[in-house]
């Protein structure tokens, strides 16, 4: 086989002599901070907690700002989202101060409608911690078709990845006597059948990819012990995941099982199970299968296919009979081709119709595709303008579907969309948080340093002096495909905007605003596209005098830490105050730490030299210097992340000490790589970041 461009670079990446990942960082005076509930790491970030939440606790406006964090994220007439459940009822997962942990309900759509609905419990989270004496976060159900009564419930400790699963029976609410069980781990898990599993789990000691996740999928039967399970599929240690999962009718027949093994985070290879073992399927690696409808099964592409005449965003479809009867054979039918400026952001079903949400200019849209003998037809939803659109549960009963409308100012609202139709209702209408007459909404365009336009929304005071005084608080992601789209925010909305501040997002490069090629674009050498795209949204709101650096602050988690942290090191005179949030710092030993090594697509392997080189650049970890301007950071973590490790923030937090830095840090012993197990930590962890940017930039 002759080698593409492509592939030709990553073998010669290959031949490189790589550096034994033991050995990176090893010298780093932090590295037992990477022992995540380690008695000498904890007591560390104890006495940072001891140091740093008085001063910004200590603030006689905290409280106030905590108390209306709280009774928004508590409030009783809070719109409960909802899913169809194939029993005929509606189900909703629900937190407020009397139900702390949460309930899972439900309720019918004619109550649902009606101003207070009548529902029932299902089960009670903070009962059953009380009764088990566990820290139990509700992950989520996942239910067996067609009916929807049987349920694989997903319980973290303390909201870790790692999860237990039980088996549970909605009609009875309870758990199933002698049912399915699996103990605590990351793992992944589908129904066949009512008695039948498919499990990707760590089936021995040290059975995990080098991220730490299962790379082999067994079936397992019930009644049968779980280590009897038998291998289906499996992927390598250098995988990032395996998983395997079914796709069903609407009568809850299996259609066809497929497996998944991920390569890297971006790249995957599909499987078709069957009797006589698995069936590649001949996919670009870039690509993602996103659901199944009226026989065909759709895949979007985040590559060119060449030979197919198919481009990088396309959505496609394959009629899944003959791609069963011989996969080199199926035919793809192009679906939909955005256009330069949209991208297909997400992708849902009903009993017979294909729901697409679709970003125009970062702006939401929703289209109907009909499939039938000459193929795709479609047809728009009339859902409001400029707002960003939300696609909800899908009914497998008929084509209905719930679907949300938000914006900055604008509270989100519930909409029932009959997809065979197009008719709209609706149906819920949350209430205002904060006073949204005194801000307006704007989009403005920056250059980015290779002539790139960058958008970006402000959320400003409608009499705004451009004389730079308005304190403005920046947010970018800028990763994974994710797209930054306009959303309601109470919270920010009543601790920032309501008292005179400007909110900004940027939609810089990494993420999915604009398809997969504005993510492309931002990908390991062209990682430092996306930190200058973010310089230029901040240099052009200080051009507009719409702030400056005194009154400009950022903040960011996870990957958004990491520009968070970059910004930090590469442009401090920017910014007065900067909010790292659950962070990616130590760049050279993220691969080593939680689940990194699953990354390595997204930002480049660091025992490859000359990827490393790349990454040295921007690594904000080996680039804290001492005699910087650097503004006193604020940083916050969890200990129960076990994805992005809290390792991260505390070395960061402990070398800018160490330099002699100013520098407040927060790590809450729960809460997961979401920093908040609960409504009252999430309201906590709010106030403290708004506390501190009302220090630094409206003070």
């Amino acid at each position: 086989m002759s080698l593409t461009p492509a592939t030709a670079a990553e073998a010669g990446k290959a031949a490189e002599a790589r550096t034994p990942l033991a050995d990176l960082g090893k010298d780093d005076p932090y590295i037992w901070m990477e022992e995540i509930e380690g008695t000498r790491a904890l007591d560390w970030a104890k006495a940072q907690n001891a140091r740093s939440l008085p001063v910004l606790q200590g603030d006689p406006r905290y409280a106030d700002l905590e108390a209306k964090a709280l009774a928004i994220l508590n409030a009783k007439d809070r719109v409960p989202g909802v899913s169809f459940a194939g029993d005929g009822s509606l189900r909703n997962f629900w937190q407020d101060a009397d139900h702390v942990r949460g309930i899972w309900r439900r309720t019918t759509l004619d109550s649902y409608r009606t101003a207070e609905p009548a529902w029932e419990t299902i089960l009670d989270i903070d009962a059953l911690s009380k009764a088990e004496n566990a820290n139990w976060v509700f992950k989520g159900a996942s239910c067996l078709p067609p009916d929807d009564t049987r349920c694989l419930i997903t319980l973290s400790n303390g909201g870790k990845d790692a999860v237990t699963v039980r088996e549970f029976d909605t009609t009875t609410k309870s758990f199933v006597q002698g049912g399915f069980v699996l103990p605590e781990g990351k793992q992944n898990i589908s129904w066949v059948d009512k008695d039948n599993l498919l499990v990707a789990r760590e089936w021995e000691p040290g059975q995990v990819t080098k991220s730490g996740y299962a790379y082999v999928v067994k079936a397992w039967k019930r009644g049968a012990p779980l280590d009897s399970a038998k291998e289906v599929f499996r992927g390598t240690p250098d995988d990032v995941s395996a998983s395997a999962y079914a796709l069903t009718e609407p009568d809850g027949a299996v259609a066809a099982i497929l497996a998944n093994r991920g390569v890297s985070f971006f790249e995957a290879e599909t499987y078709l199970l069957t009797d006589g073992g698995p069936v590649k399927l001949p996919f670009p690696l870039k690509h993602s299968v996103q659901g199944y409808v009226s026989g065909q099964m759709l895949v979007s592409l985040e590559q060119d296919w060449a030979e197919k005449g198919l481009k990088t965003g396309d959505l496609i479809s394959f009629d899944l009979a003959a791609l069963k009867a011989d996969p080199a054979k199926a035919p793809p039918t192009l679906v939909l081709r955005p256009t330069a400026r949209q991208s297909v952001e997400s992708v849902t079903t009903t009993r017979n119709k294909l729901v697409v949400g679709l970003l125009d200019n970062v702006k939401g849209a929703a289209m109907v595709f009909t499939h039938g003998a000459n193929g795709w037809t479609q047809a728009g939803l009339d859902l409001p303008a400029n707002s960003s659109i939300g696609l909800g549960s899908g009914s497998e009963k008929d084509d209905r579907i719930f679907i949300t409308v938000t914006g900055y100012l604008t509270p989100s609202t519930y909409w029932l969309a009959d997809a065979a139709t197009g008719k709209l209702e609706q149906v819920k209408a949350s209430p205002a948080r904060f006073d949204a007459s005194t801000h307006v909404v704007e989009q403005f365009e920056a250059t980015s340093s290779d002539g790139v336009k960058i958008p970006y929304f402000v959320v400003r005071p409608k009499g705004v002096k451009y004389d730079g005084s308005a304190p403005t608080l920046l947010y970018a992601y800028g990763g994974f495909q994710v797209s930054m789209t306009p959303a309601y925010s109470g919270v920010m909305g009543k601790l920032w905007l309501e008292r005179g501040g400007t909110y900004v997002v940027a939609n810089i490069r990494g993420g999915g605003e604009f398809g997969p090629a504005w993510h492309e674009a931002a990908l390991k050498a062209g990682r430092q596209k996306a930190y200058d795209d973010f310089f230029a949204v901040s240099q052009d709101l200080i051009a507009r005098k719409i702030t400056s650096p005194r009154r400009l602050g950022i903040m960011g988690g996870s990957n958004g830490g990491l520009l968070m942290g970059v910004a930090l090191t590469q442009r401090p005179e920017l910014y007065n105050a900067i909010v790292v949030q659950v962070p990616l710092f130590d760049m050279i030993r993220y691969s080593q730490i939680g689940a990194g090594a699953s990354w390595v697509g997204e930002y480049g392997d660091p025992t490859i030299p000359s990827e490393r080189a790349v990454i040295a650049k921007y690594d904000p970890y080996s680039n804290l210097k001492a005699g910087q301007k650097y503004p006193e950071v604020f940083i916050e973590t969890s200990t129960k992340d076990d994805r992005v490790h809290p390792a991260h923030a505390r070395k960061a937090a402990a070398r800018l000490e160490a330099l002699g830095y100013p520098v407040l840090y927060y790590e809450n012993v729960d809460g997961g790589h979401a920093a908040s197990a609960n409504l009252a930590e999430t309201a906590r962890r709010q106030a403290l970041e708004y506390i501190y940017l009302t220090r630094r930039l409206m003070d």
